[in-house]
């Protein structure tokens, strides 16, 4: 017993050492670095966002001590960011916006790399038919392109968070499938597995304890850049008129601004949600690319 103790023991020690040593590397990467830094102010203000907000991002107005609609003006001490044509407060959209930005963001990248890790962990695995049928699968997902069937859909069901979310993951998965059944058709040859499967463990366990942790880094990749992707994804659907209407979101914002036709004027309502978009964006892929180097050296001077 003590035995067994002492190797789950190291096991988790050894866990926890790789996770900090990976967070070094990071922290050592400047752009990563600054990556996490942005990603986390960026969480902060989906958490936060619409407690924090001087107005209410929709039913407020913001008006003089006269009584009158303030449209259009520029940022000043009242109105850091300015207002929008409707006499909106630009920075409590701004801050309002960040919350269902992350929610689809992280629920529509978790899920695409957790459904694609999945997908290909259990086709590369058993191979045959299996592999035949969820490859066949994967395959119809890439014919099928993302934004049209996202309109279409959308079209017949009103938009909302959870919704775009389910859309997003189910069409954005098919990427991390292909990758990580490529790597599980190489692993599943190695002597470690074929070792486990004679001693009598079950396929389950052999796919989840033996061969997942060593093709996990590449499920982490992929669910970097699919958190990027479900938000490039929903600020398009959103600009386009088909994001949820009782949100407000960064995306959502460029389309009033284009809607209201002073997209050249207003630049204090155009700014804020594209820098945000592109700011979160930009840095999951950096801590991705960082995070590609580590678990692939070989690219590291490439």
């Amino acid at each position: 017993m003590s035995t067994g103790s002492i190797s789950i023991g190291e096991r988790i020690i050894s866990r926890t050492e790789s996770v900090w040593s990976h967070l070094r590397f990071l922290a050592e990467d400047r752009l990563a670095c600054a990556g996490l830094i942005t990603l986390g102010v960026f969480v902060f203000l989906g958490v936060t966002g619409p407690t924090i907000a001087p107005y209410h991002p929709i039913e407020d107005y913001v008006r003089t001590t006269q009584g009158d609609i303030v449209r259009l003006a520029p940022p000043s001490t009242d109105t850091p960011l300015g207002t929008t044509e409707y006499g909106k407060d630009v920075l409590s959209q701004f801050l309002a916006g960040a919350q269902p930005t992350l929610i689809v963001g992280l629920l529509g990248g978790v899920g695409t790399g957790a459904l694609g890790f999945l997908v290909g962990l259990v086709s590369g695995y058993f191979g045959g038919w299996v592999d035949e049928l969820l490859m066949r699968l994967t395959d119809l997902t890439f014919s099928l392109p993302f934004m049209p069937m996202a309109l279409l859909l959308l079209t017949f069901i009103t938009p909302n968070v959870w919704l775009i979310t389910a859309i997003i993951v189910s069409f954005l998965w098919k990427m991390p499938a292909r990758v990580v059944r490529s790597e599980v058709l190489s692993t599943r040859e190695r002597t470690f597995v074929k070792s486990a499967r004679a001693s009598g463990a079950s396929h389950l366990r052999t796919m989840f304890l033996h061969i997942a942790p060593n093709v996990l880094p590449i499920g982490f990749l992929y669910t970097a850049y699919g958190v990027a992707w479900a938000i490039a994804a929903q600020a398009s659907l959103a600009f386009l008129g088909f994001g949820d209407p009782t949100t407000t979101s960064w995306g959502r914002m460029l389309r009033m601004v284009f809607e209201s036709g002073t997209i050249r004027i207003a630049w204090w309502w155009v700014l804020p949600p594209a820098i945000g978009i592109a700011a979160v964006t930009t840095s999951v892929f950096f801590i991705g690319r960082a995070y590609e180097e580590m678990i692939n050296p070989e690219i590291q001077n490439q």
